[in-house]
């Protein structure tokens, strides 16, 4: 099984970013420890602050991967381009937040992605991604 991870703005910074947030953790540490957690899953991993570089990204993925796990950071709750980028697509994606959005400032709590992803996981911090694999995984 083929599963993208894509990341957006500001998530290069996780592990110095705000801590309370986000906990102390770089993505890329992560990561090496999900690998080996799934090894039955080819993973590949790409974060941009442009939104454009996320959209050819997805695009680029969206036809040959089993599933795509994104988390558009602030473009969540922004971005038509992004929910259109993922409506054109045949993968299928699950959107992800390390943070529970709903418990955040108002304008976090509306999602323009959400409704063209097969799922929503948020508020579980990093372990986000592990439950977005495991669903793809079922």
């Amino acid at each position: 099984m083929k599963i993208a991870i894509i990341n957006g703005p500001n998530l290069n910074l996780l592990g110095k970013r705000e801590h309370t947030i986000y906990g102390h953790s770089d993505f890329e540490s992560f990561f090496v420890d999900l690998k080996n957690k799934f090894k039955q899953v080819e993973f590949y991993y790409y974060q941009s602050n442009v939104e454009g570089e996320l959209i050819n990204n997805i695009q680029e993925l969206g036809f040959s991967y089993d599933g795509i796990i994104l988390n558009a950071g602030g473009y969540t709750h922004t971005s038509v381009a992004i929910a259109d980028a993922i409506s054109a697509i045949k993968t299928p994606v699950i959107e992800v937040h390390i943070s529970n959005i709903f418990a955040r400032e108002e304008y976090r709590h509306i999602s323009l992605i959400a409704s063209k992803c097969k799922g929503s996981i948020s508020g579980f911090g990093l372990k986000s991604y592990v439950l977005a694999v495991e669903s793809f995984l079922e």
